[in-house]
């Protein structure tokens, strides 16, 4: 393929637009750490919906009410969690939002449907299961917020502050340029029909690279720079654990999202990133790695 100067130069701005948007929303404090991933929920709500109804025509047919109904009620998990995280837990904000996920996820599209008598299932589950795939996940990924460095079994806590998001998303960013640079080098075996670009090379070498770098980078550069003996000797086996579960499972996620467009016959999810598609594009391995590196988190350093 010939090298395009312009369209090399749309995909490098919009790529450093990117990254600068995203590091001073992770790096902040929580309000731009939760704004960041409220922008990033609604972008990927409104693309799936986009892929569903192309997957199944009839999806494309339900109400406002319905399409924007779901969003929101997914938005209410995310509050939820916000509300969680504050020192200071208020019930009254947590159990609103609650009811707002429940409200406006279950009972307003089935109410919908019922009134439009149009019953159907296959639209109201591809809707729950937009709530898993996304909203679970970003909920999931704003609650590793402000998790422990350690169990709580210790007289001092002290909060990561966005570490593990921070290390989860990096471990992503990590794996697929690693993936993409083996891959272009010795990458010969194809790894699924549902991406022929993706090798098996490129795939291993990825994840191996992405738990070497990660591991030792948490271990011998930023944990021992930030915070004590203990908690890097605390936390030493786990980052090269984390990783291996976030490389892993984030191929997978690629994978699920590539099927999605394969599906519905398109080539990038949307367009919010010229050159770079859309935002299920670019969290596609985030959505599902979190849901793992957070059960990971919570039964094994909790």
């Amino acid at each position: 393929m010939a090298f395009n100067l312009q369209n090399f130069k749309t995909r490098t701005l919009t790529a450093i637009v990117f990254a600068v948007i995203m590091l001073l929303g992770l790096f902040i404090n929580f309000k731009t750490y939760f704004l960041l991933f409220t922008i990033i929920h609604f972008g990927c709500w409104f693309e799936y919906q986009k892929l569903i109804g192309c997957i199944n025509t009839s999806y494309k047919s339900i109400s406002p009410l319905h399409k924007f109904g779901i969003m929101i009620g997914g938005f209410g998990f995310l509050l939820f969690i916000l509300f969680q995280s504050y020192p200071h837990n208020n019930l009254v904000y947590q159990k609103a939002c609650l009811i707002i996920l429940l409200f406006f996820s279950f009972v307003i599209p089935t109410a919908n449907i019922l009134l439009n008598k149009r019953l159907s299932k296959k639209t109201l589950l591809q809707s729950i299961l937009g709530l898993f795939y996304i909203s679970l996940s970003l909920g999931l990924i704003i609650d590793l917020y402000n998790v422990p460095l350690q169990k709580q079994t210790s007289n001092t806590i002290i909060i990561g502050n966005g570490i593990f998001g921070i290390y989860t998303i990096s471990c992503m960013w990590i794996n697929d340029t690693m993936a993409y640079i083996v891959g272009s080098f010795i990458g010969k075996t194809p790894l699924s029909k549902i991406s022929p670009k993706k090798t098996w090379e490129g795939t291993i070498g990825g994840i191996i690279l992405c738990i070497i770098v990660m591991g030792l980078s948490m271990n011998y550069v930023f944990i021992p720079k930030y915070f004590s003996s203990e908690i890097v000797t605390t936390l030493k086996n786990h980052w090269y654990i984390i990783a291996a579960i976030a490389a892993i499972t984030g191929t997978i996620g690629d994978l699920l999202e590539s099927k999605l467009k394969r599906l519905a016959n398109v080539k990038d999810s949307g367009n919010f990133m010229p050159g770079h598609g859309g935002f299920l594009d670019r969290f596609d391995s985030l959505l599902i790695a979190t849901i793992f590196v957070w059960l990971y988190i919570k039964l094994l350093l909790q």
